[in-house]
This record gives structure tokens, sequence and C-alpha cells, in this order.
């Protein structure tokens, strides 16, 4: 998938529960197989979004963090 084809999300500087919500908003208004990028600085947001795609079936593809900022690509399914 091309890089245009990824929706990004910029969450940084938003507490929780703000990085998922705007997450599930973007995921709602996209077509399957679609990929999220979702950048944000809570550090809450881990687990968050680990949880999130266990219970909601998505694929959480990839979650890592560099200097401060945690970086989420999801595959919406």
């Amino acid at each position: 998938m091309a890089e245009l084809d990824v929706i990004k999300v910029d969450a940084t500087g938003l507490d929780c529960p703000m990085p998922l919500l705007k997450a599930k908003r973007a995921l709602n208004s996209m077509r399957i197989g679609q990929k999220l990028c979702v950048l944000a600085t809570d550090q809450s947001s881990v687990r968050d979004f680990r949880v999130f795609a266990e219970q909601s079936g998505h694929l959480l593809l990839d979650s890592h963090e560099a200097e401060g900022v945690y970086r989420y690509l999801i595959e919406k399914r």
C-alpha cells in the first residue's frame, strides 16, 4: 500500500482518551484494508491501542516510541 493510502491522525499533546477517540473516528470513515497512522504523546496510549486492537478486531501492525512520540499503524478490518 502506498504511503498516500495511509490516513494520518496527529494526536500529539492530547491526553487519554482523545488519541484513541480520534483514531476510532478516523477508522469509522475508512475502507477495510486501509491503514491508519496515529501519533500520540500520551504514555497510556500504548496500552489503550493494544487493547483496542484486540477488542475491535483491527490489526495493530506497528507500535513504537521515539523521542516521546508513540506511533501506531493500524489496518482496518
